[in-house]
């Protein structure tokens, strides 16, 4: 075989021979400090686990940054191929394939340190006025409970203000946001507040990929893998600490 013909078939055996790490994935998430967003080191706290574990499976990725419902949306018709953080939804099993969790999401109660409040069930707290960000979903018991008295404002950091000087008796956020956010409060404020040991409720977060991917099921089981030997190795608690968790 001439010398050219020979480079030419070792060129074709090598292209056919490529692994996925060839495949560059299409990542989408909406701004959700400090999980994800295009501001934070990596993309936040989630999209660096993320693209972390798919790069160990081999996958290359972009990121981009847009509303929720068109990032659900674009995962639907094909646009994007992976969300990075979806809490599972029965329904959404329809559009995208599910990895196991790889993060948990736990809304827990906030009160003052000096307050010897406890919480064990909703009914204890109907008395309770507890600060809330206006349009957030915290749990359908707690958004659907009209007896608590809940106090309207505007974000987090107005809400657990609002608590250091004793003007509401609670708050509640998810705890991976709250801690973000206190890191960002004075000492004054971040010192005089405590979480309540019992969750509100908890959430699993997921990837989401893309049906319309023809390797979904694979970029799945990748994901999965890496992410279990990310715990194994070390390297999974490394991330958490570098953002601040």
């Amino acid at each position: 075989m001439p010398r050219l013909s020979r480079a030419v078939a070792l060129i074709g055996v090598l292209l056919l021979a490529q692994p996925a790490f060839a495949q560059r994935l299409r990542l989408v998430a909406d701004a959700w400090p400090p999980f994800t967003d295009a501001t934070l080191i990596n993309g936040g706290l989630a999209t660096d686990i993320v693209t972390t574990a798919l790069a160990r499976a081999g996958y290359a990725s972009d990121f981009e940054q847009v509303p929720w419902a068109r990032a659900l949306m674009g995962i639907g018709d094909g646009r994007y191929d992976v969300l990075i953080n979806a809490w599972y939804d029965e329904a959404r099993t329809q559009m995208g394939e599910f990895s196991n969790e790889y993060l948990l999401n736990r809304v827990r109660f906030i009160k003052r340190r000096d307050d010897p409040i406890d919480y064990q069930t909703l009914e204890q707290l109907h008395d309770e006025p507890i600060a809330v960000v206006r349009g957030y979903a915290y749990s359908a018991a707690f958004d659907g409970d009209t007896q608590l008295q809940k106090v309207p404002v505007h974000n987090f950091a107005m809400a657990v203000r609002m608590l250091a000087a004793q003007r509401v008796r609670l708050t509640v956020e998810d705890e991976y946001v709250a801690r973000y956010y206190l890191a960002r409060e004075s000492p004054r404020v971040r010192n005089a507040i405590e979480f309540l040991p019992k969750p509100l409720t908890e959430n699993s977060l997921h990837i989401l990929v893309s049906l319309k991917h023809p390797e979904h099921a694979q970029i799945v089981a990748g994901f999965d893998r890496e992410i279990a030997r990310m715990k194994a190795d070390g390297s999974y608690e490394r991330l958490m600490k570098a953002h601040g968790m």
